[in-house]
């Protein structure tokens, strides 16, 4: 937070260009058969789990986080 407001830079700082269109490739290939299915879906830093079933959603939930955690 700035006197002017919230500081929201528009270029990654330290030379780092492209850097979140390679995330998102990165994202995508970690998950990418459950995206597939249709039971997730990433944006970014945003990842969205939607199922029908409560126990399915505890699921895939995991196995995200699984995911996530092997991959650093």
């Amino acid at each position: 937070m700035t006197l002017e407001g919230l500081l929201e830079p528009t270029v990654i700082f330290f030379g780092l260009t492209n850097f979140l269109a390679m995330f998102q490739i990165m994202i995508n290939k970690i998950l990418q058969n459950l995206i597939n299915t249709e039971e997730v879906m990433s944006f970014i830093d945003d990842i969205i789990v939607k199922t029908k079933e409560k126990k399915r959603y505890n699921k895939v939930v995991e196995e995200v986080v699984k995911r996530l955690v092997e991959n650093d």
